[in-house]
């Protein structure tokens, strides 16, 4: 399958090369082409430049005529729980009230009211209720994504997720990587015995799902009422014997260790840190984690950002996330976690959508594929209506300027 993408007015995200991830002051940097076409061989890029330098094209090219608009990589969304039943806007009520996301877990919801509600759905009514969610984000220009699982916590349910999450793998086109995360939480059948729940999944939970290979990552949340350093290491180290990198929730509520746990590790991600230190920034040097903000999370619950704009002076990598779910970010817009990321966290626009594209592929393990439009990479890019720069996709931070959608190098229609 052949496709040429003509007048197109913007070409940005260009190359890249043989780059994992952008640090520091190379996140300012988005390369750009003028008056562009990009072409297509089989899914993947296979060259982009000038359109006076477009290459001659046989009858069996698909020709798209981008009509003045800009043409940039897919969104990458590296943290997402979008496998989840129904919605908690009760909660939403009351943290209006006053009541802070941890009073609300303390009371019963959260996460475990998630669990509940999980509990008593088929797969299939789950992976119905997900696929449109993996719809609305594909339309809102995201082309790789990762589904933790989390609200089972315990076996059945966990798996139970796990499998809607492979299903989505299946029949959808959009890129998806699945995360576990038995560790979300302690399951109201182990309340009070944490170490027990702790156990529970090293010992039951881990190796049903290696059995299956249903997860390429696994995960805990590291936090003040959540899981311990001690315990996070654990499960991490035990989920490393089954093939499974992990990634860590971390300093999202308070300074919990979780980056100490995760640079020890070698998690590919830690992410939230909307109360991390300097000390964290400083483990952070010179490792293969990629610290990742969820700007909004920070925005819905009304909680600070993460320090973006420290991260990047010290040099580090930084991607930016979704964390779509239920209770603390019922939205996977990234067009407007991009802004969020520029006028809560003072990134400049290409910091954050680098940040969001191909540091976010990175914090997936997929940045070799995904992430920018470079020659070999898969063709997951989408196609703006008009626009007077790429500055204006972060300001413009309500309006819906993506027009077409390709993944794979096919135009994404439903």
């Amino acid at each position: 399958m052949k496709l040429l993408v003509t007048n197109i007015d913007i070409l940005a995200g260009i190359g890249h090369d043989g780059k994992r991830c952008l640090k520091g002051d190379e996140m300012a940097r988005i390369d750009t082409i003028e008056h562009a076409y990009l072409y297509v061989e089989d899914g993947r890029i296979a060259s982009y430049g000038k359109r006076s330098d477009m290459p001659q094209i046989d009858s069996d090219t698909t020709v798209v005529d981008a009509e003045g608009g800009a043409v940039l990589p897919s969104f990458c969304d590296s943290h997402t729980h979008i496998v989840y039943a129904g919605s908690r806007e009760g909660e939403f009520v009351d943290k209006i009230r006053g009541l802070s996301y941890a009073e609300i877990a303390k009371r019963g919801g959260g996460i475990l009211n998630s669990a509940d509600r999980l509990h008593e759905l088929s797969e299939d009514e789950l992976y119905t209720q997900a696929m449109k969610r993996v719809d609305e984000v594909i339309r809102k220009g995201t082309g790789a994504i990762e589904i933790k699982s989390g609200y089972g916590l315990n076996l059945e349910d966990e798996l139970k997720m796990l499998r809607v999450i492979r299903r989505i793998k299946e029949t959808s086109p959009v890129k998806v990587v699945a995360n576990f995360l038995g560790a979300h939480a302690v399951g109201r059948a182990f309340a009070g015995r944490q170490k027990e729940y702790v156990d529970h999944v090293i010992n039951d939970m881990l190796p049903a799902v290696a059995k299956e290979n249903l997860a390429d990552f696994i995960d805990v949340f590291c936090d003040e009422g959540f899981f311990t350093p001690d315990e996070t290491r654990r499960i991490l180290k035990a989920g490393a014997k089954y093939g499974l990198r992990g990634k860590i929730h971390a300093e999202e509520l308070a300074v919990s260790g979780g980056v100490d746990v995760a640079v020890e590790c070698d998690a590919l991600s830690v992410d939230h840190l909307e109360a991390m230190d300097d000390h964290d920034i400083e483990l952070l040097k010179n490792t293969n984690t990629i610290p990742t903000a969820l700007p909004g999370t920070s925005f819905f619950l009304n909680m600070p950002f993460a320090p973006a704009r420290k991260m990047i002076q010290a040099g580090l990598p930084m991607a930016i996330a979704s964390d779509y779910n239920p209770g603390s970010t019922p939205s996977g817009d990234m067009k407007f976690a991009v802004s969020l990321a520029c006028i809560k966290m003072r990134l400049m626009p290409a910091e954050a959508i680098n940040a969001a594209t191909l540091n976010s592929a990175c914090a997936m393990g997929l940045s070799e594929d995904y992430g920018s439009i470079t020659k070999g990479k898969v063709a997951n890019f989408y196609i703006t209506d008009p626009i007077p720069s790429i500055d204006f996709i972060p300001y413009a931070y309500t309006t819906p300027i993506i027009r077409r959608i390709f993944l794979k190098g096919v135009e994404y229609r439903k």
